[in-house]
């Protein structure tokens, strides 16, 4: 507790360390997504055909399997699980669908007419969100054959993060607070890591 000074005034009090660490995350957080999105904008997406399409997705797709593995081994080894948990699924899903993104404004460029409009970058974009989010308006739809299986990849790949990922990153916070000798839901579950010896020390 903050001593009043001699003035009478009370000095500022500075946020605890699971507050900071909680702004923290979600910065970092904040800052990948921000920063892969920017990057979707930003690289020389050239045209490459069918094929230089389909490799690149298929690389894409395998280092979203790997940055969710490094990910899974973070959470574990965190000081604060929870929270890393929270950084590891926003890597992971902007990463994927800035994968499909690109994906599909590569396709229409190699072979017009794959979808029911031309795609810039946003429009891309867009149909991917709209595709995870199970939205679909209707208004930008796939026409070609490669176009549709890369949409029914993109909804196999979506059920996939939704359901497998939450509960591998469940399992990791799991784990993660048991390595840190406490059991899941000894605490009120806000996130942090309330009741550690650092924040009784600091109170």
């Amino acid at each position: 507790m903050s001593e009043p000074s001699p003035d009478g005034d009370v000095p500022p009090r500075w946020p605890s360390r699971p507050q900071r660490a909680v702004v923290v995350s979600v910065a970092r957080a904040v800052f990948i997504a921000v920063g892969l999105v920017a990057a979707y904008y930003l690289l020389p997406l050239d045209d490459r055909g069918a094929a230089g399409t389909s490799a690149l997705l298929a690389a894409g797709l395998a280092a979203v399997l790997l940055v969710f593995g490094w990910e899974v081994r973070a959470i574990v080894r965190s000081p604060h699980p929870r929270l890393k948990a929270v950084e590891a699924l926003a890597a992971t899903l902007a990463l994927f669908l800035v994968l499909f993104a690109g994906a599909y404004y590569l396709l229409d460029r190699s072979a017009p007419g794959s979808f029911s409009e031309p795609l810039t970058r946003t429009d891309a974009l867009y149909f991917t969100l709209t595709t995870f989010s199970t939205v679909g308006f209707g208004d930008i739809a796939a026409r070609s054959s490669t176009g549709r299986v890369l949409t029914m990849l993109q909804m196999t790949g979506g059920l996939l993060l939704v359901g497998v990922a939450a509960r591998v990153l469940a399992g990791a916070v799991q784990a993660g607070l048991r390595r840190r000798g406490r059991e899941p839901g000894a605490g009120p579950d806000s996130g942090t890591d309330t009741g550690t010896p650092d924040q009784e020390a600091g109170s």
